[in-house]
């Protein structure tokens, strides 16, 4: 009788002090980002570089398409881009031997009012030397003919000028539509060279193969699943489904211990952070308790625990089950023992 009481007196101590804040479940799960990976273009399954269950690292080639066709178009969005070019400098050549010509105008605009003011000074002199008896008629009518002929010039050089600064818009909006054509074709090289480089199917991450359904010669489209990729166990975590009747005391931070039935350690953790709604609420048809019958079902709660690193947690697979235990004590590194528990309530700790 005298043992039974001292058990019972430790198991109660511990269950008042420690037990009751242990909060545990099975319906828990290791959980990773798959990267499940398939073409962005169409074509030929060229050759397999890895084997289902491969580690692989993160950009490393996985599948090849074939990349002629692609290379193809490469080439000839290279050249037009090429000739896009050509032609934007061609245009700015030609705007640089417009200004030339403009300014050839503008000095031979120059020019002819010089020998218009030449000849109407000519005119004026000889035409009142004749008037005056002292100069031959003929010498002021050939003046006077000089200076129309200088006035018709100058007219002719102003409009040769009007006529070369008219044509600068004109090579300016062809030299403009030439920069959109390059553009234009520079747009379309990068998308063939994207698409060329999508011909490889590389690793996103470091991580293990699997689940590869591309086969050899295959006709593949975009959006197509060919291969995935699982994350190490460094990037794990374990989604564990509590009741919300579990969830009180629950906070971020606190200390978890998990197993897993596929064996090994038991592994430690810490709450990371709880979901902002139930399961149910983000299922395919969640459960609309305003009409029918309404029965009362305790909802569950996903909450995330992040595995602590530097421990042996290579037998980690996405999908796993586990059994989750979060201590929600206020201090978690109080004794959790059975004799620790006694020890610290007789204050002998």
């Amino acid at each position: 009788m005298l043992g039974a009481l001292v058990g019972g007196g430790l198991g109660g101590n511990w269950w008042m002090h420690v037990g009751r804040f242990q909060e545990s479940t099975d319906n828990a799960y290791v959980q990773g980002d798959i990267a499940v990976l398939g073409p962005g273009i169409e074509g030929d399954v060229a050759a397999i570089l890895v084997n289902d269950n491969d580690t692989v690292t993160a950009g490393q080639p996985l599948i090849r398409l074939v990349d002629t066709e692609w290379r193809a178009r490469r080439d000839a969005a290279a050249g037009a881009l090429a000739q896009a070019v050509a032609g934007t400098v061609t245009n700015r050549a030609r705007i640089d031997q417009q200004h030339a010509q403009i300014a050839e105008a503008d000095a031979q605009v120059a020019q002819a009012v010089a020998e218009r003011d030449r000849a109407v000074q000519n005119a004026a002199r000889y035409g009142t030397l004749a008037n005056s008896g002292y100069g031959s008629r003929e010498n002021a009518d050939r003046t006077l003919a000089d200076r129309l002929k200088a006035e018709a010039a100058l007219r002719s050089a102003q409009a040769v000028a009007e006529a070369a600064r008219a044509a600068l818009p004109v090579l300016e909006s062809e030299c403009a539509a030439a920069e959109g054509k390059r553009a234009e074709a520079a747009a379309t090289l990068a998308l063939a060279e994207r698409n060329l480089q999508q011909t490889v199917i590389s690793a996103p991450f470091d991580g293990v193969v699997g689940n590869r359904s591309a086969q050899l010669g295959a006709h593949v489209r975009p959006g197509q699943n060919l291969i995935a990729v699982a994350p190490p166990p460094e990037r794990q975590w374990v989604v564990a489904n509590f009741k919300e009747t579990q969830l009180a005391g629950m906070r971020r931070g606190q200390p978890v211990e998990l197993s897993f039935d596929i064996g090994g350690p038991v592994l430690r953790g810490r709450v990371e952070s709880l979901a902002p709604a139930t399961g149910a609420q983000f299922s395919l048809l969640p459960p609309e308790n305003a009409t029918g019958n309404f029965t009362r079902v305790v909802q569950r709660v996903p909450v995330r625990i992040a595995i602590a690193p530097g421990q042996d947690s290579v037998r980690l697979r996405p999908g796993l089950s586990a059994r989750v235990e979060v201590d929600t004590r206020a201090d978690p590194n109080a004794p959790g023992g059975l004799f620790g528990a006694a020890a610290a309530t007789l204050g002998l700790n």
